[in-house]
């Protein structure tokens, strides 16, 4: 994982964290769609759960017709009806 203190230069230019480490950002739209920047990979895929890996831990995602789409090497679309999401957390 890549480490860099967010030191005085970030704070002016007003970077966010995501955009010079590893860390992912998770974007929720309703419950019908989730954007994940920042995984690894897909540890497991089922039309009613989702297991994606990042950096600091597993994301969990529950719902029905749940699709990846829209999957680059930085970022990952889940679309779907979504019930429910959770991290269990890898890294301390």
């Amino acid at each position: 994982m890549k480490k860099r203190s967010y030191n005085k230069i970030d704070k002016i230019l007003e970077m966010p964290k995501e955009v010079y480490s590893d860390i992912p950002k998770i974007t929720i739209t309703g419950f019908d769609e989730m954007i994940i920047e920042n995984f690894k990979g897909i540890l497991e895929y089922e039309e009613y759960f989702v297991r994606i890996n990042t950096y600091i831990g597993i994301i969990n995602i529950n719902g029905f017709n749940l699709n990846l789409e829209n999957m680059t090497n930085d970022d990952i679309r889940v679309t779907g009806k979504i019930e429910s999401m959770d991290i269990e957390r890898t890294v301390d």
